[in-house]
């Protein structure tokens, strides 16, 4: 499903096209009034630490699959416990045992993740929180957002990635507009200071085989250079018929670390994507209910190989500077520029010919599109944290400056396209041409001030939150449509308070405002305003004494405002008067329950409801895609001793609950249990390992759009790879 892009309004764009057819710098002076004596030389003499056992680093390598501390949901060093939000983490073991070979691949035995929703995507990860889209204002590289508006969105290979780490609920207090469900942040693999030799290479049941590479370490013998370079370069066949692809990733990484109180780390990637079309966008007859010839093919190529193409390229760099003052004041600033080049043709379907299958060749329609996307965008994040005491409180205080800046410039065209047979496909056929309806170049820009502070009294842990954010858009466009051009400001907040029990509990209720712009405008060039939303939240995170292990359970009722919805009396337009509710209950537990045996757990239960709308027939209804029940377990055990030593074998289950294919909720998606196998040998520095996803290839659709735009969830799938490390 390639060109289905970085988010739902992707999905909206090419359906609206057959619809046309048929820093700154930051301020730093106060540290004077709490900072202690400083030697009379300047010179801080800073004890170098090393971190090891449960305690571990919040951007780290994971022990096992049981996290301990994270800068997802507070920016600072915290233990997962002390964030009054649920936080799932992912760590680079995990994403090993089950080979996850995309980042929603990975989300999908996460509680409150609904991950790939739309099938087995080759260019876009999916996946929604709490059952709102995440996947376009959702997405944090390293702290940093990956905003993505339109067909202009970034790819991420999880082999780059150290951690993925999931927050629940709103994050606008602490990074702005954003997801009102919650945030994916990905973490980078960082420089080492000891010697990294990693090769690995693989090939899967659908012919499509990689080759990759992971090296690091101290660039001179007092380590204050070190380095790392990892790489990635894959290519072949997919579950699609015809469809094949190329891509390839490298992403270098350096560290200046001349003093235990200062280090300079930049971080930087390339990658280059060439792929055909697969999967998406079919009917629901043929699909989730037979049609008079059965069901078309989860294998069917639905576009045209002599004019099929997706061209992606991406590059980056940026890096994270970190300056210990005093024992009080830490000042960091992170920054990151990204650009993406984009290119798409080829034609989509789009129901039946007439309306119905029709025998003998009961054809597709399909609509012609193709787009070229250009983005520029930068981050920059300042930060000044403060470790200090009043009396009985011990405060962590986080006060930062923030700008986020987002360009795009983008042609997308539709036109007519020939029809096609699922039971009989005929390629070759001349398709017809597009016509441009939208030429547009849309900036947008985000300033945002915000303070933190992280209070520890007794076991009695609070976190208070407060930041203001100025958003500026502005849009032109040369085809026809409306330009527009807005200001905004918002205000968003978090209170938590939680109390962590010598026997590992830690009980915790917290609630919170977030914002998410809108870009976009009604029929009379009104500026949407933007999104908001409010979370109360309650949970219970257990580490116990007697296991490694974490368990976290959390209630939440959440509240998005200000929801486009159809406007009733001008077509094409959109007004903002929808508003859904979120309710549910998610329990994820992870552990490393003996030296060999680990597991994970999860089980979501949701009550997702429209409460406003402008048609008043979908109020009370449940939004289409997202289910309201997720259930997932993987258990994975390694031989410790005697001659199987180093057999390790890993087996998994995930219960996706029944959806609707549309907001009236009369067309129902049937729910599905996929079962997930490994196996792997270890000996030495060699590792073997086969997984097995889908284990008994059951056929199922993971979720509609509409009636019109229904995905297959992945088919059975096997990985071979085999790793050396010296």
């Amino acid at each position: 499903m390639t060109a289905l892009g970085a988010s739902m309004n992707r999905r909206y764009v090419l359906s609206m096209g057959v619809s046309l057819v048929s820093l700154a710098v930051m301020v730093a002076s106060s540290s004077q009034s709490l900072a202690q004596t400083q030697p009379a030389s300047g010179e801080i003499a800073l004890e170098t630490v090393t971190v090891e056992g449960q305690g571990g680093s919040a951007t780290g390598p994971v022990n096992g699959y049981v996290p301990n501390r994270t800068t997802t949901g507070s920016k600072t060093d915290t233990p997962i416990e002390e964030i009054p939000q649920s936080v799932s983490v992912i760590g680079r073991e995990e994403i090993e045992d089950r080979q996850a070979q995309k980042v929603d691949e990975a989300l999908r035995y996460t509680a409150g993740v609904f991950a790939q929703p739309y099938g087995l995507d080759s260019d876009t990860d999916w996946f929604f929180i709490r059952g709102f889209d995440a996947g376009q204002t959702g997405v944090f590289l390293n702290n940093l957002p990956l905003y993505q508006y339109g067909f202009g969105g970034f790819y991420i290979d999880p082999f780059v990635l150290e951690r993925i780490e999931v927050l629940k609920g709103p994050s606008a207090a602490l990074y702005g507009g954003s997801s009102i469900g919650g945030i994916v942040n990905l973490v980078s693999k960082r420089p080492v200071t000891e010697p990294l030799r990693y090769v690995e290479t693989g090939v899967n049941s659908w012919g499509n085989g990689y080759a990759a590479f992971d090296f690091g370490g101290a660039l001179d013998k007092d380590k204050i250079w070190s380095y790392r370079l990892t790489g990635k370069v894959s290519g072949g066949g997919w579950e699609t018929e015809i469809a094949e692809d190329f891509r390839g990733v490298i992403a270098p990484a350096f560290t200046f670390r001349p003093n235990a109180g200062t280090e300079l780390t930049v971080l930087a990637s390339y990658q280059h994507m060439d792929l055909m079309h697969t999967g998406g966008f079919l009917p629901y007859v043929g699909t989730v209910v037979p049609a008079p010839f059965g069901r078309i093919s989860r294998r069917f190529y639905y576009s045209e190989p002599d004019i099929d193409l997706y061209r992606r390229e991406q590059a980056m760099i940026g890096y994270e500077f970190e300056h210990a003052v005093n024992d009080v004041w830490t000042l960091r600033q992170n920054f990151r520029y990204a650009h993406v080049d984009s290119k798409e043709r080829g034609p989509y379907p789009f129901g039946y010919l007439g309306g119905a299958p029709v025998g003998p060749d009961f054809l597709l329609f399909r609509v012609g599109f193709n787009h070229h996307t250009v983005v520029n965008t930068l981050s920059l994040d300042n930060q000044a944290e403060a470790k200090f005491g009043t009396g009985p409180l011990n405060h962590t205080l986080l006060l930062g400056l923030d700008y986020k800046y987002y360009d795009i410039d983008h042609i997308q065209a539709a036109g007519g396209g020939t029809p096609i047979s699922p039971v009989n496909p005929i390629y070759g056929v001349l398709q017809g041409p597009t016509v441009p309806y939208l030429d547009q170049d849309l900036t947008m820009s985000q300033l945002g001030f915000y303070a933190q502070d992280q209070i520890r009294y007794s076991g009695w842990i609070a976190t208070l939150n407060g930041r203001y954010d100025h958003v500026s858009t502005k849009s032109t466009d040369k085809v026809g449509a409306a330009n527009f051009s807005d200001e905004a400001g918002e205000f968003s907040g978090r209170l938590g308070l939680g109390y962590e029990f010598e026997n590992g509990m830690t009980p915790y209720a917290a609630v919170s405002r977030s914002f998410n712009p809108v870009i976009g405008s009604d029929f009379f060039g009104q500026s949407f305003a933007p999104e908001t939303g409010q979370q109360y939240e309650v949970g219970l995170k257990y580490r116990p004494t007697f296991i490694d292990a974490l368990i976290t359970a959390s209630l939440f009722d959440l509240t998005r405002q200000n929801v486009n919805t159809t406007d009733p009396e001008h077509s094409f337009f959109e007004v903002q008067l929808g508003e859904v509710r979120s309710r549910g209950f998610e329990l994820e537990a992870q552990a490393n329950i003996t030296a060999g045996l680990k597991a994970i757990a999860a089980f979501t239960a949701y009550d997702i409801e429209i409460t406003e709308d402008s048609n008043p027939l979908l109020i009370g209804n449940r939004p289409n895609v997202v289910p309201e029940i997720l259930a997932s377990g993987w258990l994975d055990y390694t031989v410790q001793d005697g001659p199987f030593k180093g057999l390790g074998f890993g087996a998994g289950v995930r219960y996706v609950g029944f959806s609707y294919a549309d907001n009236e909720n009369t067309l129902k998606v049937p729910a599905a249990t996929v079962f997930d196998a490994g196996i792997r040998y270890t000996r030495d520095n060699f590792t073997v390992a086969l997984n097995v996803n889908n284990l008994f290839d059951n056929e199922y659709v993971s979720a509609c759009d509409t009636q019109f735009t229904c995905n297959y969830g992945a088919g059975r799938v096997a990985t071979l790879k085999a790793g050396y490390k010296w």
